[in-house]
């Protein structure tokens, strides 16, 4: 019953719905994954993934049928779309032309240009990531730039992991949402 209700208000937006939600199915979504994956890294990314998903298509969820399936069938989805990704970068057909050049081989060390195209990239990114409130600015600046673990990130702002997963979660949608802009 309280899952229905919370359910219920996250389709409403309610935040402490989505937070509840989380919580309460995290265990079995990356549970699941770890067992398919048997790899902790790509099960949290999968399960967060996962959990991205189904909050913002939580409108279209039929309650015929039980949160932990739907949750479920999205994270197998993320996990088939993930190994298509890696599968398809493990394969690169060579041509004769592309054979020849492998053999001819030039410096691959960025050109001034590249560097100079890199760093505006990367100042305009920054540009984005000010736009965003400062409690998200920190993990997106923990999570990317100082390349910490959740567990770090939590330990570091001393909140639950649950927090900083959710917060990651919302700063990187948001972030896309700035960017599109």
């Amino acid at each position: 019953m309280e899952i229905n209700k919370n359910i219920e208000l996250a389709k409403k937006g309610d935040q402490i719905a989505f937070t509840f939600l989380l919580d309460y199915y995290w265990n079995e979504v990356y549970g699941f994954m770890l067992k398919r994956t048997e790899n902790e890294t790509d099960a949290e990314d999968i399960t967060i993934e996962t959990f991205a998903k189904a909050f913002d298509k939580i409108a279209t969820y039929n309650p015929e049928f039980q949160f932990n399936t739907w949750l479920i069938a999205i994270a197998k989805n993320v996990h088939i779309d993930l190994l298509r990704k890696r599968k398809s970068s493990l394969f690169v057909d060579f041509s004769e032309e592309d054979n020849y050049q492998r053999y001819n081989i030039a410096d691959t060390s960025p050109t001034a240009e590249d560097e100079l195209i890199t760093e505006q990239n990367l100042s305009q990114l920054l540009r984005y990531i000010k736009e965003l409130k400062p409690h998200y600015q920190d993990v997106i600046q923990l999570r990317y730039f100082q390349e910490m673990s959740y567990q770090e990130i939590a330990d570091e702002l001393r909140e639950p992991l649950n927090n900083i997963k959710i917060k990651l979660l919302r700063a990187k949608k948001l972030l896309a949402e700035i960017i599109q802009r």
